[in-house]
């Protein structure tokens, strides 16, 4: 079985640049698989976010696990529904994005790029357009943390339900320690090699 693809999908206001991006990326090039993480910059425009991202995973056809983040993982939701070659990991997705960011209406700034534009109405009509059903529920894994003060991780376990969960007690939006949790995301893309590099350092640090 070919070595996986990871794409990491970020969130809302975010960009490549972002922490947890950031981390894993180090941490891949470290053991020689950088080629095998894309971190895609995506527009703040639902439809071009989207295109994106359907134009990289239609140009590997390997076994590509999504990490989404946030608004990430809403994305990741329809990737994974509508592409039979994906999995998804969701970190503290949003799963109504559409509702969420109606008090963002307006001007907004990202964060990371300083890229400033006005939030609008057509912009959640675009992110409407994505929700769908959740039906193969066992490509993906929620990762969540109970003390998440952006959405009520309660939304994602009840959506995902019936797929692999892991809930962590206190935690932030951020997802703390999100290095804690590579081994699981690596076991669950069918990675053993990476699970037991990231367990081995885990190890030692402690």
């Amino acid at each position: 079985m070919p070595q996986p693809l990871y794409i990491y999908v970020h969130g809302f206001n975010s960009s490549p640049a972002s922490y947890k991006a950031q981390q894993l990326q180090r941490w891949m090039e470290a053991q020689g698989q950088g080629e095998r993480l894309r971190v895609p910059a995506l527009s703040h425009w639902p439809r071009h976010a989207m295109a994106t991202l359907r134009a990289l995973v239609e140009s590997d056809d390997r076994p590509t696990v999504l990490l989404g983040s946030s608004l990430g993982g809403y994305y990741a939701t329809w990737l994974t529904e509508h592409y039979d070659h994906l999995k998804a990991v969701l970190i503290n997705p949003s799963v109504r994005p559409f509702e969420l960011l109606d008090r963002w209406l307006g001007e907004n700034e990202n964060i990371y790029t300083e890229e400033r534009y006005l939030l609008t109405r057509d912009h959640l009509r675009q992110l409407q357009a994505l929700h769908c059903p959740v039906l193969a529920a066992s490509r993906y894994l929620l990762l969540v943390q109970t003390a998440d003060e952006v959405l009520d991780y309660r939304e994602a376990t009840a959506r995902f339900a019936a797929s692999e969960q892991h809930i962590e007690e206190g935690g932030s939006h951020g997802f703390d320690q999100f290095e804690r949790s590579w081994a699981r995301i690596f076991r669950f893309a069918q990675d053993p090699d990476l699970a037991q590099a990231i367990e081995r350092e885990l190890t030692i640090d402690e």
